[in-house]
């Protein structure tokens, strides 16, 4: 009985052993089990860890990849705009240089633009001092004078007889009236030789033979002689035009140009006239020839009233018109139309200086000419007793003249042309055209000095 208690009690130590040992297997198997998935948990953080940095890495090497390529593609795309395909270089083309007259033309455009219209249509005219200076005779250039040029930029002033006391006084009144003027100026006096000739009548030059009498020499070179002297003797004065010589042929019995004129042989006149002008040009003094287109042709003078040539038009072209064309080809800057009416031209009685045919259609388009055309004096009756001066003067300007001479009331005629301008009866480029030819006299030394 205690053998087997004994033994059952012995088989309850060996189930119990078997049980704490079987416990304790258990215990180490959950350990291990436990210390491995540990184990496995770390490994496997760690892996994760590394495989997040790597595919951040990776991610970041791609996005950098990206920038580059992108950067790389705007760059591309950006010089491929700012520097096109090169092409082969073009050879240029060279500039043409301006000739002397265009950089003169260029120069004297830039003066015009700058002028207020109101000077631009004062130069158009040519007048005597006193129509500026309200002066009976004018004899100095003071403060009245300086007023009166600031307020009318006149184009040019004529002397006469009256004017010349000696010549200390009228070297100094020349002197201080172009040192006034805002711009350049025509100084002009009437000296063609003969009983036509106030300086030398004032004893402050000496008189020249008269176109009738060189004429009759039959030789041209004294013609020559003659404008030469003059041109020194008046440039010495400060005198910047003289409006000879006389081109009319005595074409007429006792013509009104008699004694002024060369004579009648259209030849022989023309070779006089051109050897005056050169004379006169070459002393810087510039030539006016007078009076287009046929003003010996008549004997009623239009200093008195109308005059009327009986010309006719072929006569008139095959032969006064002969001398012009001469002048013209020897390079004259001026020609004055004269008040004789050609009613052969014309069809009625319009005075030349006042007609378009005359002036534009036959002078300018006709025969070609390109320098100054000015009018006869406008105070004489063949004007003044049938048109206002306003009316004249822009009636002479529209017929083609570049400048009015000696109106009968400045005043009257300036403020009508402004006013012409300012409505549009006269255009601006139609004042800016004369104003062109005007200056190309005016400033041709600077041409000269090219």
């Amino acid at each position: 009985m205690d053998n087997q208690q004994d033994k059952l009690q012995q088989q309850r130590e060996a189930r119990r052993r078997r049980r704490q040992r079987n416990q304790i297997l258990a215990y180490a198997t959950v350990l291990v089990l436990i210390a491995l998935i540990a184990v496995g948990i770390v490994i496997g953080v760690r892996y994760l860890k590394q495989w997040q940095e790597q595919r951040q890495q990776e991610e970041q090497w791609q996005q950098e990849s990206m920038q580059e390529q992108l950067e790389q593609q705007l760059e591309s795309e950006e010089e491929s705009i700012q520097a096109p395909p090169e092409e082969p270089e073009a050879t240029p083309e060279p500039i043409p240089e301006l000739t002397p007259e265009e950089k003169l033309d260029n120069v004297i455009n830039a003066m015009i633009e700058a002028m207020p219209l109101e000077d631009r249509v004062s130069g158009l005219f040519f007048v005597t001092p006193e129509s500026i200076t309200d002066v009976n005779a004018a004899v100095r250039a003071g403060d009245g004078t300086r007023e009166a040029l600031t307020r009318y930029a006149v184009g040019g002033i004529i002397y006469d007889k009256k004017n010349i006391q000696n010549a200390e006084q009228f070297r100094e009144m020349l002197s201080n009236t172009e040192l006034y003027s805002k711009y350049p100026l025509f100084l002009g006096i009437e000296e063609e030789g003969g009983n036509v000739s106030p300086l030398a009548a004032a004893g402050l030059i000496d008189r020249q033979a008269s176109a009738a009498d060189i004429g009759e020499g039959g030789d041209p070179g004294a013609a020559y002689q003659a404008g030469s002297g003059l041109g020194a003797a008046l440039a010495s004065y400060g005198i910047n035009v003289d409006f000879a010589p006389v081109a009319d042929l005595v074409s007429v019995e006792k013509s009104v140009m008699a004694g002024r004129a060369y004579g009648s042989d259209p030849g022989a006149v023309a070779a006089c006239v051109n050897n005056m002008v050169n004379g006169l040009q070459e002393q810087g003094v510039t030539a006016c020839v007078k009076h287009f287109p046929c003003g010996g042709s008549v004997t009623a003078d239009t200093h008195d009233g109308l005059a009327a040539t009986e010309r006719s038009a072929e006569e008139v072209r095959g032969q006064e018109l002969e001398v012009y064309r001469s002048s013209m080809d020897s390079g004259i800057r001026m020609v004055m139309v004269g008040h004789t009416a050609v009613p052969s031209l014309t069809g009625d009685n319009t005075p030349a200086s006042l007609s378009g045919i005359i002036v534009t259609d036959l002078l300018r388009n006709e025969m070609g000419y390109k320098g100054v055309i000015i009018t006869d004096a406008m105070n004489m009756k063949a004007i003044s007793e049938y048109y206002g001066s306003g009316q004249a003067a822009v009636l002479a300007l529209k017929a083609g003249c570049d400048m009015i001479l000696m109106p009968e009331d400045f005043e009257e005629a300036y403020t009508a042309v402004l006013a012409a301008v300012q409505d549009n009866t006269i255009s601006e480029e139609r004042i800016n055209d004369a104003l062109r030819r005007i200056y190309r006299i005016k400033c041709a030394d600077r041409l000269s000095q090219e």
